[in-house]
């Protein structure tokens, strides 16, 4: 049962991201700040609608970003945080040896147990090396490869195209990359997790038997420690630096209803006092915040355009309705006239009609840039004239080459017998008069 319980988890997870992906798209917004990271991408979560992006499908090294991947695995395959607990094993920690990482004090623990609860709070709130080399040493049953094994399984499950992981942790390695375009679907994912987005919203958490805190790498949901970093409608989620990737964050920002998604990589990392990946975050969702909206460009309810109809009994022309709404995010003071709809409809349809029958599509461009294309359908129902429809057969039918054609020849039928018939009535007259003789 948990078995297929889990499937049935993953699957309805992976086709709700995969649904948002394919319906995104990506507008030109009038961002006029200045951006510090190698890659951006803003993406408003309540429609998919890409509002920044900057070298996105770039690949990049993740870092710690890493850590997300290491808890779906784990998330999928340890049912009970709270009781499951886990033997700290050297061998597993002991490949971070002179590799300066970033450890939560699990490693001061070897031969304990913790519990699977602890360590992904020491994993992801910390960012300690030694929680995800912990986890991932227990989950694939000993064997960090295994484990490794498992994270790229998942990014190839979820349709990552440009990520590929070499360990659980994120530490550099050349074939240790990603994009913030897959980890846009990678942290979407384990958004629908039970437990991620508290854990990764938490600034404060302390393990059993500790009487010392771990605390949050994550200055922008920080109020005690964040300073001017700290950005109030800033949720989670997790943040990445080596010397090879530089500074990393990916976050939230969740204000008046809006939620937005924004993945920072690649800010610069010579200065240890600035981090840039913060500042390009906090300034990217306060602008997305407050300076766009969703708007609502189609509506089920309002009809687009309308078309003729042959052989109507009632109307000869028929509203047509957008089959689904079309939401998209635009500036709060967008200009009307930079809205476009076009139309791919026949000049006419034939009656009958029933309502809700596909007719042709309606694509809605912003600054001639495509929002989406949707079916657009028939918005009553229109029965069919027999009058007008006989009519129209017969108009059909003697308008038609083939009629012409049979026509033609039929009259050189006829023409034919006729000249046969005579020859036939002139040889009788030869045959009857020669008889007489």
């Amino acid at each position: 049962m948990r078995f297929f319980r889990r499937i049935i988890i993953s699957a309805s997870a992976i086709l709700l991201i995969l649904s948002s992906v394919f319906a995104a798209s990506a507008i030109t917004y009038d961002y006029e700040g200045e951006v510090e990271s190698e890659t951006v991408l803003l993406v408003n979560m309540d429609t998919g609608v890409t509002v920044y992006d900057k070298n996105a499908d770039k690949v990049r090294f993740p870092a710690s970003l890493t850590k997300i991947m290491t808890f779906i695995i784990v998330s999928e395959n340890v049912e009970d945080f709270e009781n499951t607990r886990v033997k700290i094993r050297k061998e597993a920690i002991d490949p971070l040896l002179g590799t300066g990482s970033m450890t939560s004090g699990v490693d001061q623990k070897v031969g304990e147990t913790m519990t699977v609860m602890d360590l992904v709070h020491c994993m992801l709130v910390t960012s300690g090396n030694d929680a995800a080399m912990v986890l991932a040493d227990y989950v694939g049953g000993g064997s960090i490869e295994k484990f490794v094994d498992m994270m790229n399984e998942k990014a190839t499950e979820l349709g990552c195209l440009n990520t590929h992981f070499m360990n659980p942790h994120g530490l550099h390695d050349e074939m240790h990359y990603s994009t913030a375009r897959d980890f846009y679907t990678i942290t979407s994912y384990a958004m629908t997790l039970p437990l991620f987005t508290e854990i990764t919203n938490t600034a404060t958490y302390y393990c059993e038997g500790d009487d010392y805190p771990q605390v949050t790498t994550n200055s922008l949901i920080d109020a005690n420690r964040g300073g001017d970093y700290y950005y109030t409608y800033a949720r989670g989620v997790k943040t990445g630096t080596t010397d090879q990737a530089g500074r990393c964050v990916i976050t939230t920002g969740i204000a008046d209803g809006y939620a937005y998604m924004c993945i920072c990589m690649g800010a610069p990392y010579e200065n240890s006092d600035h981090n840039g990946a913060f500042v390009d975050a906090k300034n990217l969702l306060r602008w997305a915040l407050l300076d766009l909206e969703l708007s609502r460009m189609l509506t089920v309810e309002t009809p687009v355009c309308e078309i003729a109809v042959n052989f109507s009994s009632t109307d000869n022309e028929i509203l047509l309705y957008p089959k689904e709404n079309v939401n998209t995010i635009l500036p709060k003071e967008y200009d009307e006239k930079d809205v476009r709809i076009q139309h791919d409809i026949p000049e006419s349809i034939d009656a009958p009609i029933k309502k809700g029958d596909y007719v042709g599509t309606a694509t809605v461009y912003y600054k001639d840039e495509k929002i989406k294309t949707v079916e657009l359908v028939a918005g009553e129902d229109i029965e069919r004239s027999g009058v007008a429809y006989a009519v129209h057969t017969v108009k059909v039918v003697v308008t038609s080459w083939p009629f012409w054609i049979a026509v033609a020849v039929a009259g050189a039928l006829i023409v034919l017998y006729i000249i046969l018939a005579a020859n036939v009535r002139t040889k009788k007259k030869k045959v009857k008069k020669y008889r007489k003789l």
